[in-house]
């Protein structure tokens, strides 16, 4: 039984990549309702239950275990050993039949470009900034590696589809706050920790993993390019910095943040969730789903971070044999554990 292992102890990366599971579940129906509609089905505090046997998730579960697997089976973390094997497992999730939870356009444009064996940074959708750079980018933050190789390994995984410099700089922020987290940051702690990130990474373009994405029409630099992503993620994190200083209204995080449809703010507003409910796990995937945006991605990624900040003692012990891809997160969460 999965449960037997899981629950031995609080085991950061398992309730991590759970977390992000469950999030994703409770806010798959919601994804496309008003808040108010969501409040009528649900009740003031939003969905708080696993529905279905098993709960169903959408395609941020199935892409981040894309890229866990990918990571899991690299001989080591380097652009030329591990390019090829997210290429793979993104492409085997383009064809599978369970790829039908209507999974985002830039990832299947792109997923189409990269299997007639072009070039990444040719196949990428370069304008695209979606919540589909870091929806899937949470293994990366498990990983034991130095901070350069997760900053490279997430914009790595994040270009080869969305090529946006936000789209960059996000990925890399989400897999950073996931790796503080689980290496003893507190939630309160981290817009201000992701702040000091991005200022001290702003003109840091990395050409190793990058190549020559950068090269676009009315961009001189590399550090220009870059620099872009990060300008438009310190700008929705002193939204983030500002609404945490006031009390919380209880209404639509997204009002403040953002509402998630492109990677900026998908990463503030599932922390605004995370933070404002650091005490009550499940609270803080309620609020994700209850949102007028991208319910699924906030609360995903909002799993993710308490969960590696708890552990998979935030999660209800019944759970973890209810979500789909229970085995799937549980051989992983287990190996980066």
């Amino acid at each position: 039984m999965i449960a037997a292992v899981i629950h031995t102890s609080a085991l950061r990366a398992s309730g991590s990549l759970f977390g992000l599971a469950y999030g994703d579940a409770l806010g798959k129906p919601t994804e496309f309702l008003t808040v108010a509609e969501i409040e009528r089905r649900y009740g003031p505090t939003g969905p708080r239950e696993l529905s279905g046997e098993p709960a169903l998730v959408t395609d941020d579960t199935q892409m981040a275990l894309a890229v866990g697997w990918a990571l899991h089976e690299a001989p080591s973390f380097t652009p030329e050993a591990v390019e090829p094997l997210l290429r793979q497992r993104f492409l085997a999730w383009a064809v599978s039949p369970d790829n039908n939870r209507a999974p985002g356009m830039t990832c299947l444009r792109a997923c189409a470009e990269l299997s007639r064996g072009v070039r990444w940074q040719e196949a990428t959708v370069v304008g695209s900034k979606g919540c589909g750079a870091n929806m899937r980018v949470t293994p990366v933050g498990l990983l034991d590696v130095d901070l350069d190789t997760l900053a490279g390994l997430a914009q790595l995984q994040a270009g080869m589809t969305h090529g946006h410099p936000t789209g960059l700089a996000a990925s890399e922020l989400t897999a950073y706050a996931v790796f503080a987290l689980r290496t003893g940051a507190s939630l309160p702690d981290l817009p201000a920790l992701l702040t000091e990130r991005a200022l001290s990474q702003r003109l840091v373009y990395r050409e190793r993993w990058l190549g020559d994405l950068w090269q676009r029409p009315g961009v001189g630099t590399p550090e220009e390019f870059i620099a872009r992503g990060w300008d438009e993620c310190l700008a929705v994190l002193g939204r983030l910095t500002d609404t945490l200083a006031q009390p919380d209204d209880g209404g639509d995080p997204c009002q403040a943040t953002g509402e998630g449809w492109v990677a900026e703010e998908a990463l503030a507003t599932a922390l605004l969730c995370a933070v404002r409910h650091a005490d009550d796990p499940v609270a803080a995937l309620a609020r994700g789903a209850t949102t007028a945006g991208d319910s699924d991605s906030i609360a995903a990624l909002a799993g993710a971070f308490v969960g590696a900040a708890v552990g998979m003692t935030a999660w209800p012990h019944e759970w973890v044999n209810r979500i789909e891809y229970a085995d799937q997160l549980a051989t992983l969460g287990t190996a980066w554990d």
